[in-house]
């Protein structure tokens, strides 16, 4: 069995840690902070086997030396950047071995040029996303060195996969993102209620990730740019008409860097 732990870092990033339940041998996702690692790991008697980067911002790359130096292990990251200490350069469908399960590496630029997620379907387990910044619950990432044609894109890869896909994003933005959300479809009933789920959890200090690909679906506007009513908001804050997915796409992204 895969077990996967949300280390809380910053103001709001999530390190993931995932276990083999069997062995204790554990990967960190994206470790910001190594610190919180290595606290994690001796708390739970767990072994670092292995790092795995999305992409080469410093929240999730800050860690990596100070794990380097208690622990020998593999670092995996994209080809494309410029990632410290990286061992494996990974590209679209390359995959990886962890704790039984096949991960399976999707190149999704647009927030950065090079970032990567990597997708796992452990047996009798729900399948499991680690996307970095590209997808969160509710948004997306912002567009910091790729286009909106280039992030519309890797949104529909991640998009296509299964509906139980448990998404791990890297940070907790789920309340402002559906605050967003409700401006683009104010009558989604699917994001009403979700948008009262979350506002209970957060009320109780509960983590709002993971989130199911379907849901993201039901109610993320950034997986929703084929649908009227987001074209029609689109069209409505831009004060034009949108020729096709990928203009309205660009005109929530920009809608929600200025929300």
């Amino acid at each position: 069995m895969i077990n996967v732990t949300g280390l809380p870092a910053f103001n709001d990033n999530y390190i993931w840690l995932q276990t083999d339940t069997d062995s204790q041998l554990c990967h960190v996702v994206d470790p910001g902070d190594g610190d919180i690692v290595l606290k994690a790991c001796r708390d739970n008697n767990l072994e670092l086997a292995g790092i795995l980067i999305t992409h080469h911002h410093g929240d999730h790359t800050g860690g990596i030396r100070t794990l380097l130096k208690h622990h020998d292990v593999p670092v995996y990251g994209p080809a494309s950047e410029n990632i410290p200490g990286l061992t494996h350069p990974l590209s679209e469908n390359d995959t990886l071995l962890l704790h039984g399960c096949t991960f399976r590496v999707i190149e999704t630029p647009g927030h950065t040029a090079g970032h990567i997620a990597y997708f796992g379907e452990p047996e009798q387990q729900a399948p499991i996303l680690f996307c970095g910044d590209t997808l969160f619950a509710g948004g997306c990432g912002r567009l910091f060195e790729g286009t909106a044609e280039q992030m519309l894109a890797s949104l529909t890869k991640l998009s296509a996969l299964p509906d139980q896909t448990l998404i791990y994003c890297a940070h907790e933005y789920t309340m402002a993102n559906l605050r967003f959300a409700q401006a683009v479809e104010a009558d989604n009933t699917a994001l009403q209620q979700r948008i009262a789920a979350t506002e209970a959890l957060r009320q109780n200090g509960e983590s709002t990730v993971p989130s199911e690909m379907a849901t993201e679906r039901a109610t993320n506007p950034f997986l929703r740019s084929g649908e009227a009513t987001v074209k029609a908001a689109a069209e409505q804050f831009s004060g034009r008409t949108m020729t096709d997915d990928t203009d309205t796409f660009a005109a929530i992204r920009r809608w929600k860097d200025s929300f």
